[in-house]
C-alpha cells in the first residue's frame, strides 16, 4: 500500500523510515548497524526513506545511499532536505553541540537561495549516489536568519525543478507550527514534514496545519511521533527524553495517564501512538527514526498490530487525554 504526496505522482508506504539516527544522532553507530537497519527497514516492508544535510554533515546521506545501492530505483522513494549547505571547517571539533556525534569537519551554512538549492541537491546527490531524489524538502527555514528567503527564493526554486522534473515533489520540514502554516497557506507544496505536532501526547496541529493540508491536498508526513522516545515505551518515566530533553512534570503525567489506559486495554503506548499518529486523514506516512535494526523491526511489528479498540480511545477523550476533535484510527 502507498499514497501519493499532493498532486503529485511520488507515492510512500505508510510507514517511513527516518535516517537522523545513522547519522550518529546524539551517540555513534557503526556503519555496520547503519547499513543493518536501512536492511531491517526493506524486510519490514518500508519503501520511503528519508534523510537530510543536517544529520551528521552528510554522514547520513552517504550511509543511506550505500545501504540503498542495490535496491531497484524504482522501488523505493528517497526524500532530503535544503537550506544548509555543508562547507570545509579548518577548527574541526565535534558536532555534538549540533547533536551528532561525528568529526566535524564540515560546517553547515544557511542558504535558502535559489542557487544554494540547487548546490545542495548537487551535492546531496553525490553524497547518495544517486542521480534523483524523489522528494526535496525545506529544512527548519524557521530557523535561519532570514527565513522570507525561504518562502520568496528557495520555495520558487524547488517549485522549477518540479516543473523540470528534476524532483518529483517538494515541501517543507519543520516542528514550527506557524512556518508550516504559512507554506500550506500560500505555496503549492506537495507535502508537509510534521515533526512532533500531531502525536498521541499533543495534537497542536489540529488548529492550523492539518485543516489547511486537507483544504489544499497536502500530504503530511508525520515525525516525532513518540515525542523523542517519551512513547516509545510501554511505561514512560522520568528517564525517557521528551523534545530532545527531560519530560516536564505535567507531560509525564499525562504521557502515564495515557499508558494507563492503554495497558486497561491490552494496548501498549507505543502500538497506540503509531496508530494515532496515522489515522488523520492528511497523513500519508508515520516516518519513524532508528540507528539499530531491532528497533526498526520493533516499529514496524507495532505499525503492524491490529487497530486498537474503539473504546480505548473514547476513554482517552473522556479523561481529558485526547482532544475530542482529532480523528480517531477505526
Amino acid at each position: 500500500m502507498t499514497l501519493t504526496l499532493g498532486s503529485s505522482a511520488v507515492a510512500v508506504t505508510p510507514l517511513g523510515f527516518g535516517a537522523a539516527s545513522i547519522g550518529n544522532l546524539y551517540r555513534s553507530v557503526p556503519d555496520d548497524q547503519a547499513s543493518a537497519a536501512v536492511d531491517a527497514a526493506w524486510a519490514a516492508g518500508i519503501r520511503y526513506f528519508d534523510t537530510a544535510p543536517h544529520y551528521g554533515l552528510g554522514l547520513s546521506e552517504r550511509r543511506l545511499g550505500r545501504a540503498l545501492a542495490a535496491r531497484p530505483r524504482g522501488e523505493y522513494v528517497l526524500s532530503t532536505k535544503v537550506g544548509r549547505l555543508l562547507v570545509d571547517n579548518p577548527d574541526g571539533g565535534s558536532d555534538l553541540d549540533n547533536g551528532f556525534d561525528t568529526p566535524a569537519r564540515l560546517r553547515r551554512v544557511w542558504d535558502f537561495t535559489a542557487d544554494g538549492v540547487r548546490r545542495s541537491l548537487e551535492e546531496s546527490l553525490t553524497r547518495l549516489g544517486l542521480d534523483r531524489v524523489d522528494l526535496a524538502l525545506l529544512h527548519d527555514p524557521e530557523e535561519s536568519p532570514e527565513p522570507e528567503v525561504a518562502l520568496r527564493q528557495a520555495y520558487p526554486a524547488l517549485d522549477e525543478l518540479r516543473r523540470q522534473g528534476v524532483v518529483g515533489a517538494v515541501g517543507v520540514g519543520s516542528k514550527d507550527a506557524a512556518m508550516l502554516t504559512r507554506f500550506a497557506t500560500e505555496t503549492d507544496v506537495d507535502a508537509l514534514m510534521v515533526a512532533g505536532r500531531y502525536t498521541l501526547l499533543e495534537q497542536p496541529a489540529l488548529d492550523g496545519i492539518l485543516p489547511a493540508c486537507q483544504r489544499r491536498g497536502i500530504s503530511v508526513l508525520n515525525v516525532g511521533v513518540f515525542n523523542s522516545g517519551l512513547l516509545a515505551t510501554e511505561w514512560p518515566d522520568e528517564s525517557r527524553p521528551y523534545e530532545y530533553g527531560s519530560a516536564p512534570a505535567e507531560i509525564l503525567r499525562r504521557a502515564q495517564g495515557i499508558a494507563t489506559v492503554c495497558r486497561r486495554h491490552g494496548v501498549t503506548l507505543p502500538q497506540a501512538a503509531l496508530a494515532f499518529a496515522g489515522a488523520h486523514p492528511a497523513v500519508a506516512s508515520v516516518v519513524v527514526g532508528a540507528g539499530r535494526p531491532a528497533h526498526v523491526t520493533r516499529s514496524a511489528e507495532w505499525s503492524a498490530l491490529p487497530t486498537p479498540p474503539a473504546p480505548l480511545w473514547s476513554e482517552l477523550v473522556a479523561e481529558g487525554l485526547l482532544r475530542p476533535d482529532a480523528p480517531l484510527p477505526f
